[in-house]
Protein backbone atom coordinates (compact mmCIF):
# COMPACT_ATOMS: atom_id res chain seq x y z
CA UNK A 1 0.00 0.00 0.00
CA UNK A 2 1.14 3.63 -1.16
CA UNK A 3 0.96 6.68 2.12
CA UNK A 4 1.12 9.83 0.32
CA UNK A 5 1.45 12.40 3.18
CA UNK A 6 -0.33 15.63 1.52
CA UNK A 7 0.58 19.31 3.37
CA UNK A 8 -1.96 21.63 3.99
CA UNK A 9 -2.22 24.73 6.47
CA UNK A 10 -4.78 22.83 8.12
CA UNK A 11 -2.77 20.07 9.11
CA UNK A 12 -1.21 17.23 6.83
CA UNK A 13 -3.46 14.12 5.65
CA UNK A 14 -2.62 11.00 3.90
CA UNK A 15 -3.56 9.31 0.81
CA UNK A 16 -3.87 5.79 0.94
CA UNK A 17 -3.49 3.91 -2.46
CA UNK A 18 -3.99 0.58 -3.03
CA UNK A 19 -6.29 -2.21 -4.82
CA UNK A 20 -9.02 -3.48 -2.21
CA UNK A 21 -8.21 -0.95 0.16
CA UNK A 22 -12.14 -0.15 0.05
CA UNK A 23 -12.15 -3.30 2.59
CA UNK A 24 -10.17 -1.09 4.94
CA UNK A 25 -11.80 1.98 4.79
CA UNK A 26 -13.39 1.44 8.45
CA UNK A 27 -10.31 0.52 9.57
CA UNK A 28 -8.75 3.86 8.61
CA UNK A 29 -11.59 5.93 8.96
CA UNK A 30 -11.62 5.21 12.47
CA UNK A 31 -8.44 7.16 13.39
CA UNK A 32 -10.45 10.09 12.99
CA UNK A 33 -11.01 10.21 16.65
CA UNK A 34 -14.18 11.11 18.53
CA UNK A 35 -16.50 10.66 15.40
CA UNK A 36 -20.80 10.94 16.24
CA UNK A 37 -21.70 9.41 12.55
CA UNK A 38 -20.69 8.61 9.33
CA UNK A 39 -22.45 9.89 6.66
CA UNK A 40 -21.86 8.91 3.06
CA UNK A 41 -22.57 11.30 0.36
CA UNK A 42 -22.39 9.67 -3.05
CA UNK A 43 -24.59 9.54 -6.43
CA UNK A 44 -27.70 6.88 -7.35
CA UNK A 45 -25.31 5.47 -10.34
CA UNK A 46 -22.14 4.99 -8.41
CA UNK A 47 -24.17 3.76 -5.07
CA UNK A 48 -25.25 1.28 -7.53
CA UNK A 49 -21.94 -0.14 -8.78
CA UNK A 50 -20.25 0.08 -5.12
CA UNK A 51 -22.92 0.58 -2.55
CA UNK A 52 -22.95 -2.57 -1.06
CA UNK A 53 -18.71 -2.91 -0.65
CA UNK A 54 -18.95 0.68 0.89
CA UNK A 55 -21.66 -0.24 3.34
CA UNK A 56 -19.83 -3.27 3.93
CA UNK A 57 -16.73 -1.24 4.35
CA UNK A 58 -18.53 0.80 7.48
CA UNK A 59 -20.10 -1.76 9.04
CA UNK A 60 -19.41 -1.25 12.86
CA UNK A 61 -18.79 2.24 12.61
CA UNK A 62 -22.19 4.60 13.38
CA UNK A 63 -22.73 5.25 9.89
CA UNK A 64 -26.40 6.40 8.56
CA UNK A 65 -28.19 5.48 5.39
CA UNK A 66 -26.24 7.07 2.01
CA UNK A 67 -27.48 10.45 1.00
CA UNK A 68 -27.58 10.52 -3.00
CA UNK A 69 -27.73 12.97 -5.30
CA UNK A 70 -27.52 13.14 -9.12
CA UNK A 71 -23.72 13.77 -9.83
CA UNK A 72 -24.39 14.98 -13.39
CA UNK A 73 -22.20 18.07 -14.00
CA UNK A 74 -25.43 20.35 -14.49
CA UNK A 75 -26.22 19.81 -11.69
CA UNK A 76 -23.51 20.53 -9.85
CA UNK A 77 -25.25 23.84 -8.45
CA UNK A 78 -25.76 25.80 -5.14
CA UNK A 79 -29.21 24.92 -4.42
CA UNK A 80 -27.73 20.87 -4.08
CA UNK A 81 -25.22 21.77 -1.78
CA UNK A 82 -28.50 23.45 0.67
CA UNK A 83 -29.60 19.99 -0.07
CA UNK A 84 -27.38 18.38 1.36
CA UNK A 85 -26.69 20.56 4.00
CA UNK A 86 -30.22 20.37 4.75
CA UNK A 87 -30.61 16.34 4.56
CA UNK A 88 -27.36 16.02 7.39
CA UNK A 89 -29.65 18.23 9.68
CA UNK A 90 -32.51 16.03 9.32
CA UNK A 91 -29.61 13.06 9.67
CA UNK A 92 -28.75 14.48 13.12
CA UNK A 93 -25.25 15.50 11.96
CA UNK A 94 -23.42 17.66 14.19
CA UNK A 95 -19.93 19.54 14.55
CA UNK A 96 -18.16 15.88 15.33
CA UNK A 97 -19.83 14.36 12.05
CA UNK A 98 -17.41 12.71 9.39
CA UNK A 99 -19.04 12.97 6.02
CA UNK A 100 -17.57 10.28 3.13
CA UNK A 101 -17.23 11.63 -0.60
CA UNK A 102 -17.62 8.21 -2.42
CA UNK A 103 -17.46 9.07 -6.00
CA UNK A 104 -16.13 11.24 -9.16
CA UNK A 105 -14.75 14.83 -9.19
CA UNK A 106 -18.69 16.19 -9.25
CA UNK A 107 -19.10 13.99 -5.96
CA UNK A 108 -16.22 16.12 -4.38
CA UNK A 109 -16.53 19.01 -5.07
CA UNK A 110 -19.84 19.50 -4.78
CA UNK A 111 -19.90 17.05 -1.00
CA UNK A 112 -16.36 18.97 -0.01
CA UNK A 113 -18.07 22.18 -0.52
CA UNK A 114 -20.90 21.01 1.79
CA UNK A 115 -18.66 20.00 4.28
CA UNK A 116 -16.95 23.26 4.22
CA UNK A 117 -20.08 25.04 4.75
CA UNK A 118 -21.85 23.05 6.94
CA UNK A 119 -21.85 24.10 10.80
CA UNK A 120 -18.79 25.98 9.21
CA UNK A 121 -17.22 23.02 8.63
CA UNK A 122 -16.96 19.38 9.30
CA UNK A 123 -14.46 16.43 8.86
CA UNK A 124 -14.36 15.21 5.53
CA UNK A 125 -13.16 11.87 3.66
CA UNK A 126 -12.96 11.43 -0.18
CA UNK A 127 -13.10 7.72 -1.70
CA UNK A 128 -12.71 8.58 -5.15
CA UNK A 129 -14.59 5.99 -7.62
CA UNK A 130 -13.35 8.09 -11.39
CA UNK A 131 -9.43 7.81 -12.65
CA UNK A 132 -9.93 11.70 -12.41
CA UNK A 133 -10.79 11.47 -9.14
CA UNK A 134 -8.30 9.71 -8.03
CA UNK A 135 -5.28 11.30 -9.15
CA UNK A 136 -6.65 14.91 -9.11
CA UNK A 137 -9.51 16.11 -7.81
CA UNK A 138 -9.72 14.04 -4.50
CA UNK A 139 -6.76 15.80 -3.74
CA UNK A 140 -5.81 19.16 -2.78
CA UNK A 141 -9.06 20.89 -1.14
CA UNK A 142 -10.18 22.85 -4.11
CA UNK A 143 -14.11 22.62 -4.04
CA UNK A 144 -16.93 24.32 -5.62
CA UNK A 145 -19.60 24.34 -7.67
CA UNK A 146 -20.47 25.91 -11.33
CA UNK A 147 -22.70 29.14 -12.11
CA UNK A 148 -24.38 29.55 -15.59
CA UNK A 149 -21.50 32.05 -15.80
CA UNK A 150 -18.62 29.40 -15.62
CA UNK A 151 -16.89 26.28 -14.22
CA UNK A 152 -16.26 26.28 -10.04
CA UNK A 153 -16.05 29.99 -9.58
CA UNK A 154 -18.04 29.42 -6.04
CA UNK A 155 -16.18 27.45 -3.69
CA UNK A 156 -13.65 27.04 -1.15
CA UNK A 157 -10.33 25.50 -0.61
CA UNK A 158 -11.29 22.91 2.59
CA UNK A 159 -8.41 19.68 2.49
CA UNK A 160 -9.94 16.20 3.57
CA UNK A 161 -8.73 14.76 6.71
CA UNK A 162 -8.28 11.78 4.44
CA UNK A 163 -8.29 10.38 0.95
CA UNK A 164 -9.09 6.41 0.04
CA UNK A 165 -8.37 6.06 -2.90
CA UNK A 166 -8.75 1.99 -4.58
CA UNK A 167 -7.54 1.64 -8.05
CA UNK A 168 -9.71 -1.44 -8.17
CA UNK A 169 -13.23 0.44 -7.79
CA UNK A 170 -12.21 1.48 -11.82
CA UNK A 171 -13.13 -1.72 -13.40
CA UNK A 172 -16.86 -0.31 -12.98
CA UNK A 173 -16.48 2.61 -15.17
CA UNK A 174 -17.60 2.87 -18.50
CA UNK A 175 -14.46 2.99 -21.16
CA UNK A 176 -15.29 6.76 -21.97
CA UNK A 177 -15.42 7.51 -18.64
CA UNK A 178 -12.38 5.90 -17.81
CA UNK A 179 -10.38 7.55 -21.14
CA UNK A 180 -11.79 10.52 -19.97
CA UNK A 181 -9.37 10.17 -16.78
CA UNK A 182 -6.86 9.11 -18.67
CA UNK A 183 -6.20 12.63 -20.26
CA UNK A 184 -5.44 14.20 -16.82
CA UNK A 185 -2.87 11.74 -16.32
CA UNK A 186 -1.41 12.20 -19.67
CA UNK A 187 -1.37 16.19 -18.66
CA UNK A 188 0.40 15.16 -15.05
CA UNK A 189 3.91 13.95 -17.84
CA UNK A 190 3.34 16.82 -19.82
CA UNK A 191 3.19 19.33 -16.74
CA UNK A 192 5.94 17.80 -14.10
CA UNK A 193 6.90 14.19 -15.14
CA UNK A 194 9.09 13.17 -18.17
CA UNK A 195 9.43 9.33 -16.96
CA UNK A 196 5.68 9.15 -16.32
CA UNK A 197 5.11 10.81 -19.92
CA UNK A 198 8.05 8.48 -21.78
CA UNK A 199 6.20 5.50 -19.62
CA UNK A 200 2.79 6.43 -21.10
CA UNK A 201 4.27 6.60 -24.46
CA UNK A 202 5.22 3.30 -24.59
CA UNK A 203 2.62 2.01 -22.38
CA UNK A 204 -1.08 3.68 -22.86
CA UNK A 205 -2.64 0.45 -24.36
CA UNK A 206 -1.78 -1.54 -21.33
CA UNK A 207 -3.32 1.56 -19.69
CA UNK A 208 -6.25 1.06 -21.82
CA UNK A 209 -6.84 -1.95 -21.03
CA UNK A 210 -7.08 -0.78 -17.43
CA UNK A 211 -3.65 -3.93 -16.38
CA UNK A 212 -4.10 -3.71 -12.44
CA UNK A 213 -0.51 -3.28 -11.91
CA UNK A 214 0.68 -0.65 -14.61
CA UNK A 215 -2.63 1.51 -13.37
CA UNK A 216 -2.00 1.50 -9.51
CA UNK A 217 1.71 2.76 -10.31
CA UNK A 218 0.05 5.17 -12.54
CA UNK A 219 -2.17 6.51 -10.29
CA UNK A 220 0.53 6.72 -7.61
CA UNK A 221 3.21 8.60 -9.35
CA UNK A 222 0.33 11.26 -10.33
CA UNK A 223 -1.14 11.87 -6.47
CA UNK A 224 3.00 12.05 -5.89
CA UNK A 225 3.06 14.82 -8.50
CA UNK A 226 0.09 16.72 -7.62
CA UNK A 227 1.02 15.80 -3.40
CA UNK A 228 4.57 17.97 -4.18
CA UNK A 229 2.71 21.15 -6.69
CA UNK A 230 0.43 21.47 -3.60
CA UNK A 231 2.82 21.22 -0.47
CA UNK A 232 4.35 23.85 -2.08
CA UNK A 233 1.29 26.23 -3.72
CA UNK A 234 -1.54 25.25 -1.70
CA UNK A 235 -3.56 28.64 -2.38
CA UNK A 236 -2.79 28.30 -5.95
CA UNK A 237 -1.34 31.49 -6.19
CA UNK A 238 2.13 30.45 -8.53
CA UNK A 239 3.15 26.80 -8.44
CA UNK A 240 -0.35 25.15 -8.52
CA UNK A 241 -1.69 26.97 -11.53
CA UNK A 242 0.62 24.48 -13.58
CA UNK A 243 -2.39 21.55 -13.17
CA UNK A 244 -4.64 23.94 -14.98
CA UNK A 245 -3.06 23.16 -18.38
CA UNK A 246 -6.13 22.65 -20.60
CA UNK A 247 -8.27 24.24 -18.12
CA UNK A 248 -8.34 27.32 -19.43
CA UNK A 249 -9.86 26.48 -23.12
CA UNK A 250 -11.32 23.24 -21.64
CA UNK A 251 -13.65 24.87 -19.15
CA UNK A 252 -15.31 27.09 -21.77
CA UNK A 253 -15.58 24.37 -23.99
CA UNK A 254 -17.63 22.85 -21.39
CA UNK A 255 -19.38 26.16 -20.15
CA UNK A 256 -20.51 26.79 -23.68
CA UNK A 257 -21.91 23.31 -24.56
CA UNK A 258 -23.67 23.33 -20.79
CA UNK A 259 -21.93 20.22 -19.70
CA UNK A 260 -23.60 18.05 -22.05
CA UNK A 261 -21.11 17.13 -25.09
CA UNK A 262 -17.85 16.64 -23.37
CA UNK A 263 -16.50 14.77 -20.36
CA UNK A 264 -14.08 16.96 -18.32
CA UNK A 265 -11.00 14.83 -19.40
CA UNK A 266 -12.19 15.16 -22.99
CA UNK A 267 -12.61 19.12 -22.86
CA UNK A 268 -9.16 19.00 -20.98
CA UNK A 269 -7.71 16.89 -23.79
CA UNK A 270 -8.99 19.69 -26.76
CA UNK A 271 -7.49 22.29 -24.08
CA UNK A 272 -4.47 21.08 -23.88
CA UNK A 273 -3.93 20.44 -27.95
CA UNK A 274 -5.46 24.25 -27.96
CA UNK A 275 -2.62 25.76 -25.57
CA UNK A 276 0.29 22.86 -27.22
CA UNK A 277 -0.43 24.95 -30.47
CA UNK A 278 -0.73 28.59 -28.72
CA UNK A 279 3.06 27.94 -27.17
CA UNK A 280 4.36 26.31 -30.47
CA UNK A 281 3.30 29.54 -32.58
CA UNK A 282 4.34 32.01 -29.95
CA UNK A 283 7.93 30.39 -29.98
CA UNK A 284 7.82 28.66 -26.43
CA UNK A 285 7.64 25.28 -27.63
CA UNK A 286 9.55 22.96 -30.07
CA UNK A 287 8.07 21.12 -32.81
CA UNK A 288 8.89 18.02 -31.70
CA UNK A 289 8.17 17.99 -27.91
CA UNK A 290 4.56 19.71 -29.47
CA UNK A 291 4.61 16.76 -31.81
CA UNK A 292 5.02 14.07 -28.78
CA UNK A 293 2.73 15.95 -26.89
CA UNK A 294 -0.20 16.05 -29.44
CA UNK A 295 0.72 12.50 -30.21
CA UNK A 296 0.03 11.10 -26.22
CA UNK A 297 -2.52 13.35 -26.07
CA UNK A 298 -4.08 11.74 -29.08
CA UNK A 299 -3.22 8.18 -28.17
CA UNK A 300 -6.14 7.69 -25.59
CA UNK A 301 -8.61 7.88 -28.25
CA UNK A 302 -11.01 10.28 -30.34
CA UNK A 303 -12.35 13.49 -28.72
CA UNK A 304 -15.73 14.55 -29.42
CA UNK A 305 -15.95 17.32 -32.02
CA UNK A 306 -15.46 20.74 -31.63
CA UNK A 307 -18.48 22.84 -31.23
CA UNK A 308 -18.56 26.22 -33.30
CA UNK A 309 -18.10 28.60 -31.08
CA UNK A 310 -18.72 32.37 -31.72
CA UNK A 311 -15.29 34.46 -31.66
CA UNK A 312 -17.08 36.99 -29.35
CA UNK A 313 -18.58 34.47 -27.10
CA UNK A 314 -15.34 32.34 -27.20
CA UNK A 315 -13.15 35.28 -25.81
CA UNK A 316 -15.72 36.47 -23.00
CA UNK A 317 -15.78 32.95 -21.71
CA UNK A 318 -12.02 32.77 -21.84
CA UNK A 319 -11.93 35.60 -19.64
CA UNK A 320 -14.57 34.72 -17.47
CA UNK A 321 -11.57 31.51 -16.27
CA UNK A 322 -10.52 31.97 -12.87
CA UNK A 323 -6.65 32.59 -13.77
CA UNK A 324 -8.20 35.91 -15.63
CA UNK A 325 -6.94 39.29 -14.32
CA UNK A 326 -8.97 42.21 -15.19
CA UNK A 327 -10.46 40.29 -17.84
CA UNK A 328 -6.98 39.98 -19.98
CA UNK A 329 -6.76 36.01 -20.25
CA UNK A 330 -3.42 33.96 -19.00
CA UNK A 331 -2.66 31.01 -20.25
CA UNK A 332 -0.83 28.05 -19.07
CA UNK A 333 1.56 26.83 -21.79
CA UNK A 334 4.03 24.09 -22.24
CA UNK A 335 7.99 25.11 -22.77
CA UNK A 336 9.06 21.42 -22.98
CA UNK A 337 8.15 18.09 -21.81
CA UNK A 338 7.86 18.22 -17.97
CA UNK A 339 7.65 22.36 -17.52
CA UNK A 340 5.02 24.81 -18.10
CA UNK A 341 4.45 28.31 -17.88
CA UNK A 342 1.71 29.92 -16.36
CA UNK A 343 0.23 33.68 -16.68
CA UNK A 344 1.28 34.17 -20.12
CA UNK A 345 -0.76 36.36 -22.32
CA UNK A 346 -1.60 35.53 -26.01
CA UNK A 347 -2.89 38.13 -28.47
CA UNK A 348 -6.84 37.77 -29.37
CA UNK A 349 -6.20 37.00 -32.80
CA UNK A 350 -3.40 34.56 -32.60
CA UNK A 351 -6.00 32.52 -30.27
CA UNK A 352 -8.63 33.39 -32.57
CA UNK A 353 -6.74 31.58 -35.56
CA UNK A 354 -5.78 28.68 -33.65
CA UNK A 355 -8.87 27.70 -32.32
CA UNK A 356 -10.29 27.93 -35.84
CA UNK A 357 -7.50 26.07 -37.38
CA UNK A 358 -7.72 23.06 -34.44
CA UNK A 359 -10.16 20.81 -35.38
CA UNK A 360 -8.32 20.32 -38.62
CA UNK A 361 -4.57 20.01 -36.68
CA UNK A 362 -6.18 17.86 -34.35
CA UNK A 363 -7.71 15.34 -36.93
CA UNK A 364 -4.84 15.22 -39.39
CA UNK A 365 -2.73 14.54 -36.13
CA UNK A 366 -5.67 11.72 -35.12
CA UNK A 367 -5.60 10.25 -38.96
CA UNK A 368 -1.52 10.23 -38.31
CA UNK A 369 -1.29 8.84 -34.88
CA UNK A 370 -3.15 5.90 -36.68
CA UNK A 371 -0.50 5.13 -38.82
CA UNK A 372 2.85 7.20 -38.40
CA UNK A 373 6.37 5.66 -36.72
CA UNK A 374 8.05 8.35 -34.91
CA UNK A 375 10.57 8.57 -37.35
CA UNK A 376 8.92 11.80 -38.54
CA UNK A 377 7.30 13.13 -35.00
CA UNK A 378 7.62 17.04 -36.52
CA UNK A 379 4.79 16.38 -39.30
CA UNK A 380 2.51 15.83 -36.41
CA UNK A 381 1.92 20.02 -36.40
CA UNK A 382 2.35 22.59 -38.18
CA UNK A 383 5.71 24.84 -37.70
CA UNK A 384 4.98 28.32 -35.65
CA UNK A 385 6.08 29.96 -39.00
CA UNK A 386 2.66 28.79 -40.11
CA UNK A 387 1.44 31.73 -37.23
CA UNK A 388 3.88 34.28 -37.73
CA UNK A 389 2.06 36.76 -39.90
CA UNK A 390 -0.59 37.48 -36.76
CA UNK A 391 1.62 37.56 -34.01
Amino acid sequence: MAVIRIKSSSGSYEVHCANGILARASALVSRLRDATGIFIVSSPTIWKHCGRAASSAFRGLAHRQAILFDDAETEKRLAIVEELCRALIHLGADRRAVIVAVGGGVVGDVVGFAAASYLRGVRLVHIPTTLVAQIDSSIGGKTGVNLPEGKNLIGAFYPPQMVITDPDLLNTLPHREFRSGLYEVVKTGIIADVELFAFLERHMLSCLRRDPETLASVIVRCIRVKANVIGRDERESSLRQILNFGHTFGHALETFTGYRRFLHGEAVGWGMCAATLLALATGRLAARDAARILRSILSVGHLPALPKIPAAKLRALLAGDKKSRGGRIRWVLPRRIGSIVVGVEVPWPLVSRVVGELPGIVREAQNQTRVATARHPDARVRNRADYSAIQ
